[in-house]
């Protein structure tokens, strides 16, 4: 099945360049481009794309305020939303992950770094390893103002079991790696991780992250 991408960047060159780009996939085609966040959400309704590749700073509404507004909309359920950024240390990221944003990635990546990480958006899992979405983590929950503290009634809806494979999802543990710690297999400990993300409204694994250290499940700078 061909994976639909919407290409939204203010700048009209990039936009041409990913659009050869990906264009020249057997498995991926451009579908739409948009050059605000305003016209992405418009777009994005008319479309219905697979993935989003999405700039953070863009005229008007910008790419944060666009990605919340696309996950929001029960039409576009299935729309994975990659951050695609200049900011890579920018706190607009972890604001883009918790707007819904299934990962970014850096626009100094490498064409396959990118043609992959829409592959991988579009399966559904999170664009980052869990060991780098800790990292993200961890550096932006340090401050103070960045962290949310309304997520204590979906934590009290998840059994003890899936805190506890929240929290080593949080510290940066691959399903593999759970399986090990906990001596259950690897399909197991991710029904537990899919089960956890469903019932806590996270479209993927970053948001599981997100969430684990929101609600201290895993505090930041400590295992």
């Amino acid at each position: 099945m061909t994976i639909r991408v919407l290409l939204a960047d203010d700048q009209a060159l990039l936009r041409a360049t990913f659009r050869l780009l990906i264009d020249a996939e057997p498995d991926i085609e451009v579908v739409a481009e948009a050059s605000s966040g305003d016209e992405a959400v418009t777009r994005a309704l008319r479309t219905g794309p697979d993935v989003i590749v999405m700039d953070i700073r863009m005229p008007g509404s910008d790419g944060i305020d666009a990605t919340r507004r696309i996950t929001a909309t029960p039409s576009l359920a299935g729309t994975r939303i990659l951050i695609l950024t200049t900011f890579e240390t920018d706190e607009h990221v972890l604001a883009a992950l918790r707007a819904g944003a299934s990962g970014f990635l850096g626009k100094g990546a490498e064409p396959a770094e990118l043609l992959q990480a829409i592959r991988t958006v579009a399966a559904g899992e999170a664009l980052l390893s869990p060991a780098a979405t800790t990292s993200l983590i961890e550096r932006f929950l340090k401050v103070p103002d960045l962290v949310i503290t309304d997520t204590d009634t979906r934590l009290g809806g998840l059994t003890a079991r899936e805190q506890e494979i929240t929290a080593l999802a949080g510290t940066g543990l691959s399903n593999e790696e759970i399986g090990r710690r906990l001596s259950i297999s690897a399909a197991t400990a991710k029904t537990h991780v899919n089960r956890a993300m469903m019932k806590i409204g996270a479209h993927d694994r970053a948001q599981l992250v997100v969430f684990a250290y929101e609600t201290g499940l895993v505090t930041p700078g400590r295992r």
